[in-house]
């Protein structure tokens, strides 16, 4: 499935972004490694109904390397700033899967008149990060000796498939994008300030709360993981959210129940947008 590409400069980074579909906007943001055509199957089934925003970024997909370390905050901006560079200022559906989660929920509690609803689809839960004293270093120095090495020409694509199984990305497009060093690097670097990232949401959720009745889903894939089902309930009940369980799915839930991600999409879409008509 694709859409119109564009690249929209953030902070001195250019973007790749994919923007289709009609009617009011939903954000798309997948996890740490992946890219825009990760959402691909639950594109058909939204594009009908929602203006699509699919972005990738720092040194995923197609996007320009990192230049600055990602933070909670840092992510909720770019987040409102690509949706200003499209032209799209009004409220949004935001969805995360994944560390993406983290970002999405930053961007409703920094950004609430922005936020129509907040879908985290099996999202990175942290009840006690840590950040590392010196993770940028580490991960620069790792990128380095593996792309020195040539490990993302020769090996990064077979990673890419034995990650996701039964990969419906094209062939084309994984080459193009898990060939590169740039992915390589930016993986790492994101992973690297992933306990970072988790502590400052953790410090937002003290500081900034969720706007009042705004619809939230905790979609899960907990088959096979008691503990995991344990976690996503907790953080749906922390959040004040609904929780749903997508069986069965693997972690890429859009991929494995593309039905299960645009049905709660499209309900939280429309119950946010009646919340914010009464407050209207």
């Amino acid at each position: 499935m694709t859409g119109k590409p564009a690249f929209v400069r953030v902070d001195g980074v250019a973007h790749h972004v994919v923007v289709e579909g009609s009617g009011p906007v939903c954000v798309l943001s997948a996890g740490l490694g992946m890219s825009w055509f990760d959402w691909d199957p639950v594109v058909p089934l939204l594009a009908p109904h929602r203006t699509l925003v699919r972005f990738d970024r720092p040194g995923h997909g197609l996007s320009q390397p990192a230049i600055a370390p990602p933070t909670a905050a840092g992510e909720a901006h770019r987040i409102a700033a690509l949706l200003d560079g499209l032209g799209l200022p009004g409220p949004a559906t935001v969805v995360g899967h994944s560390i993406a989660g983290f970002h999405a929920e930053a961007f409703a509690r920094l950004h609430p008149d922005r936020t129509t609803a907040l879908v985290l689809v099996d999202s990175s839960v942290e009840e006690h990060p840590r950040a590392s004293r010196s993770p940028g270093s580490v991960a620069r120095v790792l990128g380095t000796v593996l792309s020195a090495a040539g490990v993302p020409a020769a090996l990064g694509p077979a990673v890419r498939r034995a990650a996701v199984r039964h990969d419906p990305a094209p062939t084309a497009l994984v080459h193009r994008v898990y060939r590169t060093s740039r992915v390589l690097r930016g993986t790492l670097w994101e992973n690297a300030h992933y306990g970072a990232v988790a502590a400052e949401l953790l410090a937002l959720r003290t500081t900034h709360p969720l706007p009042p009745g705004l619809p939230v889903t905790v979609l899960a894939a907990p088959e096979g993981s008691a503990r995991w089902d344990r976690r996503q309930r907790a953080l749906a009940r922390r959040l004040g959210a609904r929780y749903e369980a997508a069986v069965p799915s693997g972690h890429l839930v859009m991929k494995d129940r593309p039905e299960a991600v645009a049905t709660v999409i499209l309900r939280s879409g429309q119950e946010g947008a009646s919340t914010l008509a009464e407050g209207a």
